[in-house]
């Protein structure tokens, strides 16, 4: 399947002009994972970006991560974020359910086969591929290029930089956040490859094949940081009790949290596939109210699509696209969107 174009897109060289003030908006920002559904996450970004915002430091789990290092990237180049459009055109969803040699001849048996052998029914290696040049067109291949200085000392060194990205440690049963925690497997974190550490992160269990890291004291297996942080949206919360410079936002690809009809899980089958979609989801629904996360996230209406529906027709990228930018809007006009610092957790 061929890559599809997005609408158009205004951008800031044109339209209504961004006043001063508004070219010093700063919100951190942490975006959710959600397999294809990332579409919506750029929509929303570019939105922010139309308000006037810039983004100091950003998170991301899986393709949340493959945003969030873009949009990175492309800060720290200078270059004007709604080239993203184009650059997300180039992704053809299509190559990263790649068939092997075992699949083409065997069919399910031959999924089954990898499954055994590989860990996983594709090898991921299209990201790598499309994302790690796209990073290198606008010269920021390794963390050390996202390296931030910190004016008032608030940041600890392992925290200086303006990417995050959230990656499930299956050998040690841990959240890994890349790079403030690549010092615990023996590596430079200003060395390691932005690309790497998001081609962990989007390793959906079963479906792609996980990293294997040598740590120098035996080999750690990372794989989906959606398994334990689907959403991260405290990443960059104080907690030193001062006030924040700026708020912490996030961007979530689903409707807001909603009570449905309890269903019972019956069978062993259905009992493995809810144990890895509650490992995968707000399982700390309850609280996101009380605690103030609902008043500063972007909720992106993606209802329908899957994460791996890497079939995607263009209507429907058009769509989540589109309900990014809505979102985004929408938030932008509530009292809480531009209260800012008042009702959010902010940032260090």
């Amino acid at each position: 399947m061929p890559a599809l174009p997005f609408p158009q897109v205004q951008g800031n060289s044109g339209g209504t002009a961004v006043t001063g003030s508004e070219q010093e908006r700063k919100a951190d920002l942490v975006l959710d994972a959600g397999g294809v559904k990332g579409i919506g996450l750029v929509g929303a970004v570019l939105t922010l970006v139309d308000a006037g915002y810039s983004f100091p430091r950003i998170a991301g789990t899986s393709a949340g991560a493959v945003v969030a290092s873009l949009v990175a990237a492309y800060q720290k180049a200078g270059r004007d974020l709604h080239e993203l459009v184009e650059v997300m055109n180039t992704l053809d969803y299509s190559r990263f359910a790649d068939r092997s040699i075992a699949q083409r001849i065997g069919g399910r048996l031959g999924v089954g086969l990898d499954l055994l052998v590989r860990d996983g029914m594709h090898t991921g290696d299209y990201l790598v591929d499309w994302l790690g040049p796209e990073l290198e067109k606008v010269g920021v291949t390794t963390f050390s290029h996202l390296a931030i200085d910190d004016p008032d000392g608030s940041l600890a060194d392992y925290q200086s930089y303006s990417l995050v990205v959230h990656v499930s440690d299956l050998s040690r049963q841990v959240l890994v956040r890349l790079p403030w925690d690549y010092d615990r497997y023996g590596r430079d974190a200003g060395a390691a490859r932005i690309v790497d550490a998001v081609r962990a992160s989007m390793s959906i269990p079963f479906y792609f094949k996980p990293v294997q890291v040598d740590t120098g004291n035996g080999t750690a297996t990372w794989a989906d940081g959606g398994l334990l942080a689907d959403f991260p949206i405290t990443a960059f919360d104080r907690t030193d009790g001062r006030q924040p410079r700026w708020p912490t936002w996030g961007v979530k690809l689903s409707g807001e949290p909603t009570v449905t009809r309890d269903k019972p899980v019956r069978n062993a089958l259905g009992l493995a596939f809810r144990c890895l979609a509650t490992l995968r989801g707000d399982w700390n629904r309850y609280h996101l109210d009380s605690e103030g996360v609902n008043r500063r996230t972007i909720y992106v209406d993606t209802t329908g699509v899957s994460p791996v529906d890497f079939a995607l027709d263009r209507e429907t990228r058009d769509r989540l696209f589109a309900n990014g930018q809505a979102a985004a809007r929408k938030f932008l006009s509530s009292s809480s969107g531009e209260s800012g610092l008042s009702d959010h957790q902010g940032s260090y």
